[in-house]
């Protein structure tokens, strides 16, 4: 029988032919892997690098699948810029970064610059300083060298090396804080700048010339440097003509051009060398200059002479041998040349004067300042005399000359011409052998009344005298016109209290601004006439340029709107300071808003003159005894008293009479008492002698007045225990109210 056939012997051949099977399986399977990974390889290799071929800094590998990024990037922007490109074109997980970036350079030393702001209040320091810098002891060394009472440290430091230059910028910095009271010190890395205001324009030369002193070589300086005008009060200017030569002994002018129209008539009129003439504030009137210039050509065509200018008033003079017609035609011209509110006084000294020498005395009184010149007796009288003038005036500057020769009673000629002028603001008293001239300004309505008795009084009976006063409406107590500085305190009070707001960072007003315009409007009807500057004021945030224009047109914006309330701005101006005048820290709200403020200032003492004042009536006379003047007063009184009481104790009184008692100043029948008083005080307070006054207070009406009065009661009563409320007022009245503005007033025929 045969063998059957094995089970595992016909399974053979199929094992091996499914392991062929598996193996040629695999190694398709492993061919075509890594067929596709190398093409996927050299797909990403192409593609990063033509993309990053730009980038020629970066290099490319494949690993599989995986793109390596390589070199180093010049910054991290580059690099991160590189990556993101790649990561664009084959994923972000399959991009291996290894870039570097390169090594950064050193830093630059940032700018170290600070400001050293100084005002009256004290100094402020900003800005970046080295972290080497001792603030706390710069802080001390600035208050030891300039005093100043508050310090503000508001640096920041840093904590790199000093820049090249920054030591010698910065103690010169210092110096130049310590010499410029008022400034802002500016300190960098060799330079130093500095703006600066000072008083007047002597101490601007002077401390640009201490920079510059003070100034290294290493270091820049940038120095610009102001002086307010000064205010010049009176204006003065004269020009004087002689055998020295032709000079100006004073000399001011409000405009450069003004100054250099005056300097070359000066200089055509004989004038060498280099004149001065000072550039202020205050002159009376724009045309200063048309006044100044004929009257240095008045002294050039009387060839010897002077002339004097003290605000509106001048005064020529030519020596006795300047011929008499070309003196009437020299003073004739200038008469016509001048502008309107400009006075002249000409005067030609006598051929028979000048022979036997000049005997004079004149004095000229401006408010509370009086200068003396011309003779005097002896030393002894000169110092009464000055004694006198002291004891009336606050200043006094004498250049008086001895001469025995002046004619008897000189010196009490002299002092009577002093205490004269007493009631004047401004004026000029002349004192000759047979005349006292007197001229000048004065608030008091009655000053040439009074001015006559106060000579009768020192002088006694026939003494010539002429009075030229005029009565100026600004300079009377009785009517309280404010001056300019009081005009400008109330127009800031009316700022402080009801201020004007304006919207964040806008010239734009906010609110309602009425109440304050009104309070303005009732200041500016008595303050119209004065030269006022609104300034705009802001505080330090922002730029210096935007805060300055931010001033400017907040200033312009609160004159519009004045001027659009009707109130008259003819002279003021707008101007803005931005954050350079701060009276208060910046570093707080409360500082801020103070410094945010719009604020008036004076710019001259004297009004703007729209019109010429009224000319000063010429008074010519003979002082009268005193017995006379007494009795005057005397009758004054009685007239007073009866027409009071008549009425009201039903006496007939002539009416005449009481209009002349009712209409009569004071000062026509009465001595000297100081225009304050004259004007404010009852009349029965200034009759002289005082007894007068007393009895005809006192005296009883049974003295006085007709029956129906009892007789017991008249001898025993006082006459102002029977005034009933009529003729209380009428005796207590201030003059004042009865005084007619018109000067010199007839005097009433006693009855």
């Amino acid at each position: 029988m045969a063998n059957p056939k094995r089970p595992g012997a016909r399974r053979g051949p199929v094992v091996v032919a499914s392991l062929l099977a598996l193996v040629a399986a695999g190694g398709l399977s492993f061919w075509g892997a890594t067929a596709a990974a190398d093409f996927i390889e050299s797909r990403a290799m192409r593609d990063v690098s033509a993309a990053l071929a730009g980038q020629d800094w970066v290099t490319v590998k494949t690993d599989g699948l995986q793109v390596q990024l390589g070199g180093i990037a010049p910054d991290e922007v580059q690099r991160f810029r590189a990556r993101a490109q790649a990561e664009t074109l084959v994923g972000a997980g399959r991009v291996v970064d290894d870039m570097q970036v390169a090594a950064a350079a050193a830093l630059a030393t940032p700018a170290f610059e600070i400001e050293l702001l100084r005002n009256d209040e004290g100094i402020s320091i900003i800005g970046l300083v080295p972290a080497g810098v001792d603030r706390k002891a710069l802080v001390e060394r600035l208050k030891r060298q300039t005093g100043a009472a508050q310090i503000s440290d508001l640096m920041e430091s840093a904590d790199y090396p000093e820049p090249e230059g920054w030591d010698e910028a910065f103690a010169f910095g210092l110096k130049a804080a310590q010499l410029a009271k008022r400034a802002k010190v500016s300190i960098a890395a060799g330079a130093v700048s500095v703006r600066a205001v000072t008083d007047s324009p002597r101490e601007k030369v002077d401390l640009q010339a201490a920079l510059n002193r003070a100034r290294p070589a290493s270091v820049k300086l940038a120095a610009e440097i102001t002086a307010p005008r000064p205010v010049i009060a009176p204006f003065t200017l004269r020009f004087v003509k002689d055998d020295s030569g032709a000079r100006f002994d004073a000399c001011a002018a409000d405009t450069e051009a003004a100054r250099d129209r005056i300097l070359a008539a000066g200089r055509e009129a004989g004038a060498t060398g280099q004149p001065q003439c000072t550039l202020g504030l205050g002159a009376p009137s724009p045309r200063w200059a048309d006044a100044a210039v004929p009257a240095i050509a008045a002294v050039k065509s009387l060839g010897a002479g002077a002339v004097t200018i003290s605000d509106t008033e001048l005064a020529l003079f030519a020596p006795a041998e300047v011929p008499a017609d070309r003196f009437d035609e020299a003073a004739g011209r200038l008469q016509a040349a001048l502008p309107a509110g400009f006075n002249l006084t000409a005067q030609h000294e006598k051929p028979d004067a000048a022979a036997q020498g000049p005997a004079e005395f004149v004095a000229v009184l401006d408010h509370d300042s009086v200068s003396l010149r011309g003779r005097i007796t002896d030393d002894r009288m000169r110092e009464a005399v000055e004694s006198m003038a002291r004891a009336r005036f606050d200043h006094v500057d004498s250049a008086l000359r001895s001469d025995d020769s002046v004619p008897g009673g000189w010196t009490l000629r002299a002092i009577a011409a002093i205490e004269a002028m007493t009631g004047l603001e401004r004026g000029t008293a002349t004192v000759t052998p047979d005349l006292v001239r007197i001229s000048g300004v004065s608030g008091n309505q009655t000053a040439s009344d009074m001015v006559a008795a106060r000579l009768a009084q020192r002088l006694g009976p026939g003494a010539r005298y002429e009075l030229a006063i005029r009565y100026d409406k600004r300079m009377d107590p009785l009517l309280g016109l404010p001056s300019g500085p009081e005009c400008v305190d109330r127009l800031n009070a009316a700022m402080r209290e009801s201020e004007i707001g304006f919207e964040p960072n806008k010239s734009v007003i906010a609110g309602d601004p009425g109440p304050t315009l009104a309070r303005l409007a009732e200041t500016m009807t008595l303050c119209g006439d004065f030269r006022i500057e609104l300034g705009g004021h802001t505080d330090s945030q922002g730029s210096e340029g935007f805060n300055a224009e931010l001033s400017r047109s907040r200033a312009q914006a609160v004159l519009t709107a004045m001027t659009e309330a009707g109130i008259d701005t003819a002279n003021l101006t707008a101007r803005g300071y931005g954050e350079s005048r701060p009276i208060a820290e910046n570093d707080t709200d409360a500082g801020r808003e103070a410094n945010r403020r719009i604020e008036f200032t004076l710019l001259a003492d004297e009004p703007v003159m729209v019109e010429a004042p009224a000319p000063a009536a010429l008074v010519k006379g003979v002082t009268e005894p005193p017995e006379a003047v007494a009795a005057r007063a005397e009758a004054a009184a009685l007239r007073a008293a009866s027409a009071a009481i008549g009425p009201a104790l039903g006496v007939p009184t002539d009416p005449a009479l009481a209009l002349q008692a009712a209409t009569e100043p004071a000062a026509l029948a009465v001595a000297p008492v100081a225009p304050v008083e004259a004007g404010a005080l009852p009349a029965a307070a200034t009759v002289l002698p005082d007894q007068l006054a007393i009895q005809a207070a006192t005296r009883p009406a049974g003295d006085l007045l007709p029956p129906p009065v009892a007789p017991e009661l008249a001898a025993t009563r006082p006459l102002a225990g029977l005034l009933v409320e009529a003729a209380t007022e009428t005796a207590t009245m201030p003059a004042a109210t009865v005084v007619e503005p018109d000067r010199p007033q007839p005097r009433p025929a006693t009855p």
